[in-house]
């Protein structure tokens, strides 16, 4: 399964891309301290999309924007059935 977004945006620099998942990496920080950003959010992505056995692609082209793109595999491996999503707190 893929689903993707697409922006129509400035695009993102080619040499961004590679560090776009990692924690707190802004590719502007002025901008994104100005538009309240922590730069957390693909990092979250990649890590459940990691956890669910998918990938994450990222494509940007300099002035007409970005696609990402979630690909899920279509059934579940069998060591992740009838494990809990989310975890209970107690």
């Amino acid at each position: 399964m893929a689903v993707s977004v697409k922006d129509d945006g400035e695009g993102i620099p080619r040499e961004a891309i590679p560090r776009l998942t990692e924690r707190f990496y802004r590719v502007d920080v002025k901008r994104s301290r100005e538009r309240g950003g922590t730069g957390l959010g693909l990092a979250i992505v990649k890590h459940i999309v990691n956890r669910h056995n998918g990938r994450l692609q990222i494509e940007s082209k300099a002035g007409e924007g970005s696609v990402f793109t979630v690909l899920l595999p279509a059934v579940a491996p069998a060591e992740t059935i009838g494990t809990p999503l989310v975890a209970e707190m107690l």
